[in-house]
């Protein structure tokens, strides 16, 4: 059986250099596929594909090559991410903003960037409170695509669906942990025995804000599941 044909978005996504860094103003590539895909976003507005990452989409879409959008950034060399490792805190908001897991380490504990998982995407330096964190030139001389294989691009996408995939199904563990603990409650609340009015009254509020919990959390839980259905990839990890 054969596979279907691509989509112009999913085309689009092979030819962007999955750094996932949002400087095309999209939280990550595959959403910029999309937008360019439906003429919502401009094709040069990702600077770490550089020059050669526009003619490539442009030679896709049958468009002129144009010049990077100087808002997005500039092609520039690939930097890494370095971390002082004397002055880390171990605060793990660098960990948290590192779309491809790069960074490696735990709470109130010394945190590491392995280099060759880094994208160079530059979201772990603004989240840190102690300004530990520097980005240093990996590819002197080479710039864009002449510094970042189609097998580092392939590698860190599958990285950041991995990433996408464990953070939704940790959301999802917590949820049903909450739920329930909702549910226990209900339960608790309903089993009681009102003395009076206001004692009846106060297990009613009670019971409608759990209530009204448990319905935020369905329909969120719906939500979800709805965006995978129309976003098959995002479950891939």
């Amino acid at each position: 059986m054969s596979e279907s044909p691509k989509s112009l978005a999913e085309r689009i996504e092979d030819l962007l250099p999955q750094t996932q860094c949002t400087k095309c103003g999209f939280p990550a590539c595959r959403p910029y596929a999309e937008a360019i895909a439906d003429g919502s976003a401009g094709y040069n507005q990702c600077p770490p594909g550089g020059a050669e990452g526009v003619a490539r989409i442009a030679a896709l879409l049958g468009k002129p090559v144009i010049p990077i959008h100087p808002a997005h950034g500039h092609e520039r060399e690939r930097p890494v991410a370095v971390i002082d490792e004397a002055v880390c805190i171990g605060c793990t908001l660098c960990i948290q903003a590192c779309p491809v897991d790069a960074i490696v380490g735990a709470a109130k504990q010394m945190h590491t960037v392995v280099p060759a998982l880094c994208t160079g995407c530059d979201l772990c330096v603004a989240p840190c409170p102690v300004d530990c964190i520097s980005m240093v030139t990996a590819t002197p001389g080479r710039t864009a695509w002449a510094a970042w294989t189609q097998q580092d691009a392939d590698a860190a996408r599958q990285r950041h669906a991995a990433r996408a995939h464990r953070l939704r199904r940790d959301k999802e563990e917590n949820d049903a942990r909450l739920a329930a603990k909702a549910v226990a409650k209900l339960k608790e609340v309903d089993a009681s025995t009102p003395a009076g009015a206001a004692e009846q009254a106060e297990k009613e509020r009670k019971r409608a804000i759990i209530q009204a919990a448990m319905e935020r959390a369905r329909l969120q839980k719906e939500k979800a599941a709805q965006d995978t259905v129309q976003d098959p990839a995002q479950d891939k990890p």
